[in-house]
């Protein structure tokens, strides 16, 4: 999970960043994965070509805010760390992923899920049903 979380982040950022801090992510990653009633979960794909490895990943939570009309509960799904491993694409893999996570979030009576997109990732996203946002959100790292 983590070499696609970083195959995705190289395509977004900058392409050959340091990984090491995978070492220091794994705990909490798997930690955060065995808990059932956590609102965390990823969905894969077995790799077709490489046993052992996965061809694709999608990651999401399910965050509460405050509610509001059209989502008075406040149950808020955010998709991060979709990624394909780049001798997998345009297979489905990503697609089949995304879909499960989907159905995930409609078990979890989520009723709006955000997600940021890459270029290369909006025609998948649009043809699920997202829409782009005016986003005026803002981010203060700590």
């Amino acid at each position: 999970m983590l070499r696609l979380r970083q195959i995705m982040l190289d395509s977004l950022f900058e392409a050959g960043s340091s990984s090491r801090w995978h070492a220091e992510s794994l705990p909490t990653l798997r930690r955060r994965l065995a808990d059932a009633d956590g609102g965390f979960v990823a969905f894969v794909t077995d790799h077709p070509g490489r046993p052992g490895a996965l061809a694709a990943l999608a990651v999401g939570t399910v965050e509460y805010r405050i509610g509001r009309a059209g989502n008075p509960h406040g149950r808020v799904g955010h998709v991060f760390s979709v990624a394909t491993d780049p001798d997998a694409r345009r297979r489905g893999h990503a697609r089949a992923c995304m879909e499960t996570l989907l159905d995930w979030f409609r078990e979890q009576d989520v009723r709006q899920v955000d997600l940021n997109a890459s270029a290369q990732a909006e025609p998948l996203y649009a043809s699920l049903g997202f829409v782009r946002k005016p986003d005026p959100s803002m981010r203060l790292d700590l």
